[in-house]
């Protein structure tokens, strides 16, 4: 039998409201937390994810007069309110429920036992705020979220160590940048791993495109590799785009096939 979960994790969901009358919303975003301070640690941890700026189109299909501005600041507004002193960062989690407007409500919190704090925080924004996922001709169509959950089960698997999460980058690119890349290592050189989906928005290469260069002028020699959910395919235009713009800033594609041996060979190097 499989081992329990052995962390406990507070969440609230965050909904847009903005016509209180007609009593309905969309989910934006989640905020988790643990409920113990681990072993070491200079406290519990606590985190946001929100909406990105692709996915505030679905937000304003559903609500045509969407405050776009307030929706594009909020994930600035936690993450640097999120990354304070651990009892400025309480007192403003228990302020939060006085403080948002009338359009931003919170769902009860609830708990949950999981392992994995990050891993917990991309489930939880898959199946409670990312848009449902589609079908196309029987095949479910591909997501970043998508693309993480696979990639997060082979790294548990495969037991890959001493990966970061959720990395800022705007201490490289600009203040107010809010990407974070998906992962992080560094066993004599820095590097990074990104989800990129071939099939979908090409802005996500180019802005993966941009960071790495950016990164590059503070580190260089740091390694980019980008996650896809398939090789690109040489008939079609939008792949063979994104090939190139990811040889000129040389940025490695891992689609997932690939993915299990990947994952071995990263392991052995932080060994």
């Amino acid at each position: 039998m499989p081992d329990e979960p052995r962390n406990t994790f507070r969440y609230r969901i965050l909904r847009y409201a903005p016509n209180l009358l007609r009593d309905e919303w969309v989910n934006i975003g989640v905020v988790i937390e643990e409920t113990g301070v681990p072993p070491g640690s200079a406290g519990p941890r606590r985190a946001a994810r929100l909406i990105e700026e692709g996915q505030i189109a679905r937000v304003r299909r559903l609500h045509p007069g969407a405050d776009e501005e307030l929706l594009r600041a909020l994930p600035e507004e936690f993450d640097s309110r999120l990354r304070g002193p651990a009892s400025n960062v309480a007192a403003y989690l228990e302020k939060l429920d006085q403080t948002l407007s009338n359009a931003l409500q919170f769902s009860p919190q609830r708990a949950v036992l999981a392992d994995d704090f990050d891993a917990e925080l991309d489930r939880l924004f898959r199946e409670q705020v990312a848009p449902p996922r589609r079908m196309r001709g029987g095949i479910v169509e591909s997501t970043r979220a998508w693309i993480k959950e696979r990639v997060n089960a082979v790294f548990l698997r495969r037991r890959v160590p001493q990966l970061q999460r959720n990395i800022p980058v705007e201490e490289f690119t600009q203040p107010g940048d809010t990407l974070k890349l998906d992962y992080g290592f560094q066993n004599g050189v820095r590097g990074y791993l990104h989800a990129v989906t071939l099939g979908r928005d090409p802005s996500q290469a180019k802005v993966l495109a941009y960071t790495a260069e950016r990164v590059r002028l503070r580190l260089p020699g740091c390694e980019f590799h980008a996650i896809t959910e398939a090789e690109p395919a040489p008939g079609k235009p939008r792949h063979q785009f994104i090939q190139r713009l990811f040889d000129e800033q040389d940025i490695a594609i891992v689609p997932l096939n690939r993915i299990e041996k990947f994952a071995e060979d990263l392991r052995l190097r932080l060994q």
